[in-house]
C-alpha cells in the first residue's frame, strides 16, 4: 500500500513562496523514515534537514513540489482563499501520486472540513487530515522536510539582494529589509508577499 504525507512550509512568510509538498513511500518502509531520523522538520537543524532530504528523496517512490509564488499567494489572500490555494495545490499533489491513503497537515481550523476539500477537488476517498500531521505521522515529517529544505533554499538565492532574514514577519532583519527597499525603490519587490499585514504598514507608513 501507498501511503502519502503532504506538508507546506512558508505559509505565515512575508517574503519568497509557500512551497507545498507530497512524499510517497510503500507502507513497508515507513520504519525506514524512523530510522533515518526522520521527524517535524521543526525540530530539526538546516543540516539535518538537508542530509535528511537526499536520504527521503532517495528511499520515496514518487515525489512532489510546488512552489506558489507571492503574486498568487497575494490573489488569493485578498479573496480570503488562501486555504482553498493550498487545498487545490496539495490536492493537485495527492493526484499527480495517486496514493492509497493520504495524510495532510490541516491549515483549516476545522480538519475534517479541509479532509473533505481534498476529496473533492482530488478525486481520492482515503485521505486523513489533521492539526500538527508533521509531528504525528512519519510520511507527513518527511514531507515536511523536503517542503522547509525546498523553502530555505529559494530564500537563500533571495539573499542574494540582501539581508532578508528568514522571511517571517517575527524577524528583525526581514522587516528592515523590505522597510529600506521600500524607501529606496518606492515599491516592495515581487517576492514580497504584498497582502501580508506587516509589509501594508510599511507601505502605509511611508506614503502617509
Amino acid at each position: 500500500m501507498i501511503v502519502c504525507g503532504v506538508d507546506e512550509a512558508g505559509r505565515g512568510s512575508m517574503i519568497g513562496p509557500l512551497v507545498i509538498a507530497g512524499v510517497a513511500v510503500e507502507q513497508s518502509k515507513i520504519k525506514q523514515l524512523q530510522s533515518l531520523g526522520v521527524r517535524d522538520s521543526k525540530k530539526l537543524t538546516a543540516a539535518s534537514r538537508e542530509r535528511l532530504y537526499r536520504k527521503i528523496i532517495k528511499l520515496a517512490d514518487s515525489y512532489s513540489v510546488v512552489r506558489i509564488s507571492p503574486k498568487t499567494i497575494d490573489e488569493h489572500v485578498v479573496r480570503h482563499q488562501l486555504n482553498h490555494l493550498e487545498a487545490y495545490h496539495m490536492a493537485q499533489i495527492i493526484r499527480k501520486i495517486g496514493p492509497d491513503v493520504s495524510y495532510v497537515d490541516s491549515c483549516d481550523v476545522n480538519a475534517a472540513r479541509f479532509a473533505r476539500e481534498l476529496k473533492r477537488l482530488s478525486d481520492a476517498k482515503r485521505i486523513r487530515a489533521y492539526h500538527h500531521a508533521d509531528a504525528r505521522f512519519l510520511v507527513v515529517s518527511a514531507a515536511s522536510i523536503i517542503a522547509k529544505v525546498a523553502r530555505d533554499r529559494a530564500i537563500i538565492r533571495l539573499a542574494a539582494q540582501g539581508n532578508v532574514g528568514s522571511g517571517y514577519p517575527s524577524d528583525s532583519k526581514t522587516v528592515a529589509f523590505v522597510r529600506e527597499w521600500f524607501e529606496k525603490n518606492g515599491h516592495v519587490p515581487k517576492y514580497v508577499r504584498k497582502s501580508w499585514a506587516p509589509v501594508q504598514k510599511i507601505v502605509s507608513y511611508q506614503t502617509a
